[in-house]
């Protein structure tokens, strides 16, 4: 025969009683759950919306305190992000693998602890000595979306009742819990949009301020011509023309400075500058560079360095006086002539060591053009894919057939047609390519 249970010894009417306390209960709970999920889904605050969902259910709970929290960046703490209670542990790191927390974020578990104190990883003694705050009993759910761990919320202390939470408050805690991780996540990823943004922005800025540095499109019998392609938004290459007052020199230099991003564009802005600055004084090319070298070195360059060709062509005498300080060899190609003359560089790039030359400064190399051209390229030229099927690059030999293929056009027609060369909509380029021609274009 069956022993009576309780539910067995209660009048009808309280057993009514009791669904309609069970019904109420979860009517609550689920008006809870609706209204923290939407506030969780609409706000753009986290840690308001942190501190005061908190709030909510550790006082629907009828406990004493709770936290927010989240793993940090590097993946080997959690981080208190929000807490509510008596006591602020807002920034209180906790290693992952320790404590209650990190066990059910660990084991993305929800951890129910009646009695903290013989919970073995129970790690709040020196937070009660130090507070006064003692920890009873643990609800903790995990953060996570699938395999991805988040975070935990945790419920200290439950007032009411036994002083035990049960599985109705587990329950709850879990769903809020899911709704909280999928409001960070979403949140996180409103940060990154946010910050890509302002990131392109910056760039766009920044190319903007480049491309005001280079040279304007100068006339067609001009002596000296320049382009400059970017592989991605912002270049690390530069070029720059520069006429004396006279008139009687045009300075001109191409550099390409050893690394990407924003760093190597502010890093290019500033050799241009001093180029065009130290051009008006220095009447060698060799010393200007040396010049060049000694400012990048007294005042820093994030471990990057420059390459870089500089010289100045006189227009009377059709003579070209360049230094070159580890850049790709310039190539002059004499009129009615297959051979190239390559200009080696015979000094280090700039940057580097501030005591790599002598007082002369860089070493200089004066050419005769007559009725030839002078090249000067980046090695984004050298590297490019041809048009040529596979992934093969232009290389040195490439680049001077390159050059005889085209040595016929004028200058500006001349460059447009090296860069269709090597530059295709379906294969973006690989490097910056920037190109200078210098050939005679005035009276001698």
């Amino acid at each position: 025969m069956r022993a009576m249970s309780d539910d067995d010894r209660r009048p009808p009417e309280a057993a009514g009683d009791l669904m309609t306390s069970d019904r109420e209960v979860f009517a609550n709970h689920m008006a809870l759950i609706a209204e923290m999920t939407r506030e969780f889904s609409a706000s753009r605050d986290s840690q308001t919306v942190s501190r005061h969902g908190l709030a909510r259910i550790t006082t629907f709970l009828g406990a004493e305190a709770s936290s927010l929290f989240l793993i940090d960046e590097e993946g080997h703490d959690l981080v208190c992000a929000a807490c509510f209670g008596p006591v602020d542990v807002t920034g209180l790191r906790i290693p992952l693998r320790k404590g209650i927390v990190g066990r059910a974020v660990v084991l993305n578990k929800t951890q129910m602890v009646r009695d903290a104190r013989r919970d073995p990883d129970f790690g709040g003694q020196d937070i009660a000595a130090e507070t006064g705050f003692v920890t009873k009993s643990v609800l903790v759910a995990p953060l996570s979306l699938g395999d991805e761990r988040l975070g935990a919320i945790e419920i200290i202390n439950k007032a009411s009742g036994d002083g035990l939470f049960d599985e109705h408050d587990r329950t709850l805690l879990e769903v809020l819990a899911g709704s909280a991780a999928l409001a960070i996540d979403n949140f996180r990823l409103t940060q990154r949009l946010v910050e890509q943004e302002r990131s392109r922005h910056e760039l766009t800025l920044a190319a903007e301020i480049q491309r005001s540095l280079l040279p304007g499109e100068a006339a067609p019998d001009y002596p000296v011509h320049g382009v400059n392609v970017p592989a991605r938004l912002v270049s690390g290459d530069f070029f720059d023309v520069v006429e004396e007052a006279p008139g009687d020199r045009i300075w001109f230099a191409l550099g390409d400075v050893a690394g990407k991003g924003m760093n190597a564009a502010i890093l290019m802005t500033k050799a241009a500058s001093l180029f065009r600055c130290l051009s008006k004084t220095i009447a060698s090319p060799g010393r200007l560079l040396a010049a060049v070298n000694a400012e990048l070195c007294e005042t820093g360059s994030h471990g990057m360095f420059v390459t870089m060709v500089a010289g100045f062509y006189d227009i009377w005498s059709g003579r070209v006086r360049i230094a070159n300080a580890g850049h790709e060899p310039p190539l002059f190609l004499p009129a009615g002539a297959d051979e190239f003359l390559a200009v080696p560089a015979l000094a280090p790039p700039l940057g580097i060591a501030d005591d790599i030359v002598g007082w002369d400064g860089y070493p200089e190399h004066d050419i005769d053009l007559g009725d030839g051209a002078l090249y000067v390229f980046t090695d984004g030229l050298t590297e490019a894919y041809t048009e040529a099927e596979g992934r093969a690059t232009l290389g040195e030999d490439g680049t001077r057939r390159l050059i005889r293929d085209v040595r016929g056009l004028p200058p500006p027609q001349r460059l447009a047609a090296m860069l269709d060369r090597v530059r295709r909509p379906d294969r973006p380029l690989r490097d910056d390519v920037t190109i200078l021609v210098v050939e005679h274009g005035g009276p001698r």
